[in-house]
Formats: C-alpha cells, sequence, structure tokens
C-alpha cells in the first residue's frame, strides 16, 4: 500500500479545521482513559493502521494497561472494563457504525446513566473527529512508522 496524498499539505485550511476540532476534544474535560477509548476504538472499526498504532502507543504512554488496550476489540466478551466504559464502547461502536445501527435507544439508554447531556456530546464529538481523522488517514493511505524491532528480519 502506497500513500496517495499529504492531506495537510494538500489542504492545510482542512487540516487546520480537523486539528482545531481536535484541540477542543482534547480540552473538553473528558477523562483521558475516555478519550483513548474513543480514538482506538472507533480506529479498530474503521481499520485505521495508522490511528491504531498512534493511539495503542499513546494509551500505553498514558499508564493505561497492556490487556485494557488489547481486548478493546473484543470488549463485549471481557470484564475488563468497567460499565462507563463498557457504555461508552457501545456508544463508540453505534455512532462509528451510523450507517448499520441507525444509533439505536438502547446505545443511548446504556450510555445517560454515566454521563450527563454535555459528556455525552462532548464524547460524539470526540467519535466525530476521530471517525474524521480515520477517514483522511485511510483515504489517503496514511503510513504509520514501523518500529525497528517490529521489522521482520
Amino acid at each position: 500500500m502506497h500513500p496517495r496524498l499529504n492531506f495537510a499539505k494538500a489542504s492545510p485550511e482542512s487540516y487546520k479545521a480537523v486539528a482545531a476540532l481536535e484541540q477542543f476534544v482534547q480540552s473538553s474535560g473528558l477523562e483521558r482513559r475516555f478519550i483513548h477509548l474513543i480514538k482506538l476504538r472507533a480506529s479498530q472499526i474503521n481499520g485505521c493502521a495508522y490511528c491504531v498504532d498512534m493511539h495503542v502507543k499513546e494509551a500505553r504512554h498514558d499508564g493505561l494497561s497492556e490487556q485494557w488496550i488489547n481486548l478493546m476489540c473484543v470488549w463485549w466478551e471481557s470484564p475488563v472494563y468497567d460499565e462507563r466504559e463498557r457504555a461508552l464502547l457501545g456508544w463508540v461502536d453505534s455512532v462509528t457504525k451510523i450507517a448499520e445501527t441507525g444509533i439505536p435507544d438502547t446505545a443511548f439508554d446504556t450510555l445517560k446513566p454515566h454521563f450527563s447531556e454535555e459528556e455525552i456530546v462532548k464524547i460524539t464529538v470526540a467519535i466525530g473527529v476521530i471517525n474524521i481523522w480515520n477517514r483522511l488517514a485511510v483515504g489517503f493511505r496514511s503510513q504509520h512508522p514501523v518500529d525497528a524491532a517490529s521489522k521482520a528480519a
């Protein structure tokens, strides 16, 4: 797979607009673990290797456990996630797969007891932002760095 284009160079204004939304998410007051959860899970769903690689590294850097990170792709089968995380993961799945799910009431009803209305809006904006990044990275075939230790001999 070869990169198609560098979207940040091709349209700096577009990149700045998405980066401004990203800055909002980062300063929104949402817990860091929730931001990591949103970014990693949506990136897994969207098949964005660039973003999965980045967000796994960021989550590790912020002290989240390997088990918490590694089991996210099968979160519904694992007791590692608490009730708030599980509700949030269900919301991320539903919002990211909107064409398939229509975002059912059950996903919202599960989320609502754990987060305020303001938090739910911020969470949903965060999901939207990572979905934009995923579409840019996958659409233009952004390549994640390959760690030296990971290269095949």
